[in-house]
């Protein structure tokens, strides 16, 4: 995928990664960005604002049709609810996975075909180390983010055919308004969005942010006592 010259579109942008992606996506040359966000207030020089809620298919399927020369489609918007799943409130955790996974295959679907009539192009899927395993207080969170990483998996199998490239991209913890009030160790998003983009541009289908995402993914193939043992261990 080449930034420059590209077209994108990305949600959750008024704040956070999101912003740091479009910003980014400005610098590194792309010809037009769209700052996609439920509540588009905040605006970045340069950018397009579109409304676009992941919970409401028709404003979905508004910004699919004002935007139709988009190459790139950056996944970033997303909740947490700090949700458990046995003993938590189900219509949050409902909500939570309405957004991460059914809102994510919503936008994808929208964009799927106008992506391939443009070139094929990308999808990139912000993701989280925690899309690999679960910590009692947000297990909800957890699960949705384990939907939209299989969904990132599903995406990229069936859009190969058009040339689409879908990156999943899993880090521990940047310092953003979500994560406020956590007191591990934050990654700079700059510095996440700068690797993410690095690896879109390199053809790779995952990125592994930091070290706490790769330490987890290579955990799995572990026993899940051993496992989750280590990770308490090793918890940013």
């Amino acid at each position: 995928m080449n930034i420059e010259g590209s077209v994108a579109l990305v949600t959750g942008a008024n704040r956070g990664l999101g912003r740091h992606f479009v910003e980014r996506l400005l610098d590194r040359g792309a010809s037009k960005v769209y700052a996609a966000s439920r509540n588009p207030t905040a605006t970045v020089a340069g950018a397009d604002v579109l409304p676009l809620d992941l919970l409401d298919q028709g404003t979905i399927d508004a910004a699919a049709a004002v935007a139709g020369d988009v190459t790139l489609l950056v996944n970033n918007a997303g909740i947490s609810t700090y949700q458990n799943l046995v003993r938590g409130d189900l219509s949050e955790i409902r909500r939570e996975m309405d957004t991460h996974f059914f809102g994510t295959l919503a936008v994808t679907r929208a964009f799927a075909d106008t992506l391939g009539r443009n070139g094929g192009g990308a999808i990139v899927n912000m993701l989280l180390a925690l899309s690999w395993f679960s910590w009692d207080g947000a297990t909800s969170y957890r699960a949705a983010k384990a939907a939209e990483w299989s969904l990132t998996n599903a995406s990229r199998v069936e859009l190969a055919r058009q040339g689409t490239q879908v990156v999943g991209v899993h880090l521990g913890a940047a310092d953003t308004d979500m994560m406020s009030g956590y007191d591990g160790p934050l990654l700079d998003p700059a510095d996440v969005v700068r690797a993410a983009l690095d690896g879109l541009v390199a053809g790779a289908a995952e990125v592994l942010v930091d070290d706490w995402s790769r330490t987890v993914k290579a955990g799995l193939g572990q026993d899940p006592s051993a496992f989750y043992a280590q990770v308490a261990d090793s918890s940013p």
